[in-house]
């Protein structure tokens, strides 16, 4: 699937890749908040020593920033998109719509959802642009 970036993303992109010098694949951009999808391997970059590197990019965005790291599979992905969450295991069903169903420890379930559910929101869209996964349940 090809992933239609605006060009506020785009300027998000740039920024964080100049002061990470991680690669950013995709990039969600909402009021107060800015997820970066990042090259698989990356990750330890984009966050820095102790989390230095990541909270110079909140600063300059003026925004919370999320990372996910990417992953070649849709199972791989979600589980990351769901990070820090425990994630035993995902099966992708493809019937009338794909769904991903995310085993996740019972203790994290709460993690896994996030705030005000912003995680797993932000793991469906990015598994929707990336996957063309329609839906992510937790079981």
């Amino acid at each position: 699937m090809r992933v239609t970036l605006s060009d506020t993303a785009l300027r998000h992109i740039a920024l964080f890749e100049d002061v990470t010098g991680a690669t950013a694949v995709d990039c969600l951009v909402d009021d107060d908040r800015v997820c970066f999808l990042v090259a698989t391997g990356e990750m330890s970059d984009a966050i820095g020593p102790d989390g230095t590197t990541v909270e110079q990019v909140e600063e300059r965005l003026d925004k919370r920033v999320s990372l996910v790291e990417n992953a070649d599979t849709a199972e791989l992905f979600v589980a990351n998109a769901l990070a820090p969450a425990v994630v035993h295991n995902v099966t992708i069903s493809e019937n009338a719509s794909t769904v991903a169903y995310a085993e996740v420890d019972r203790a994290d379930t709460g993690v896994a959802i996030g705030r005000d559910g912003e995680t797993i929101e932000t793991a469906r869209r990015l598994a929707e642009r990336q996957f063309d996964i329609d839906d992510i349940e937790l079981a």
